[in-house]
């Protein structure tokens, strides 16, 4: 751990004292800060599991619809069918703030003029109609997902900054500051005695000449 290289004045001193009184007090605010983006982040992950497990298990049921349809009507005449969309999605993005970190706020809205589905029904199959319905069903919920994973990114990488700032106030600038009071003090204390060793003999001096 480097030292710092300060005059052993009281001055200086006391400017060390007040700079370690503001470490200690920035300290705890970090500690209190990074303990609660935890806890927040925890919630976070937790949410994030259990949609994760439904949009999972409900696009491995999209998959299987897709692929009946493709065998059932043609994978070429199935791309044909889907390549036209009558319906417009809007994602709107926005943020909140959790513990003065900003985190996403994802916001989709389908915007369609027409009713029904984006194809014809002579020459296409029901499997395919019930592909669309299930996966029209998790857009939400996969939108959602997003939003969720993303502020878990923000607050594990805000997690990270606030503990690197943490340990470099308790390992390194308060330890320092500590030091370099200890050594002031400990130098203006010798002064100190030099003084009155100096006095005393000045005062022996002074009764002798007497």
């Amino acid at each position: 751990m480097a030292e710092l290289r300060v005059n052993p004045t009281r001055m200086e001193l006391k400017k060390l004292q007040t700079r370690y009184n503001t470490a200690r007090r920035g300290h705890k605010l970090l500690k209190d800060k990074r303990d609660e983006l935890m806890r927040q982040f925890l919630l976070v992950v937790k949410e994030y599991k259990e949609l994760r497990l439904k949009v999972d298990k409900a696009l491995s049921g999209v998959y299987e619809s897709f692929s009946t349809a493709s065998a059932t009507m043609g994978h070429k005449e199935m791309l044909e069918a889907l390549m036209l969309p009558k319906a417009e999605g809007k994602l709107t993005v926005g943020c909140k703030s959790k513990m003065s970190v900003d985190t996403p706020v994802f916001n989709f809205k389908v915007q369609s003029s027409a009713e029904g589905l984006n194809y014809g029904y002579a020459f296409t199959s029901s499997e395919l109609d019930s592909s669309v319905d299930k996966l029209s069903g998790i857009l939400c919920d996969m939108v959602k997902l997003a939003e969720i994973e993303k502020s878990a990114q923000i607050l594990a990488a805000e997690i990270e900054r606030t503990r690197r700032r943490v340990n470099a106030l308790e390992y390194i600038m308060m330890p320092q500051y500590l030091d370099a009071i200890k050594k002031i003090q400990m130098k203006l204390e010798e002064n100190e005695r030099g003084n009155i060793t100096r006095l005393m003999k000045v005062k022996d001096l002074v009764i002798e000449n007497r």
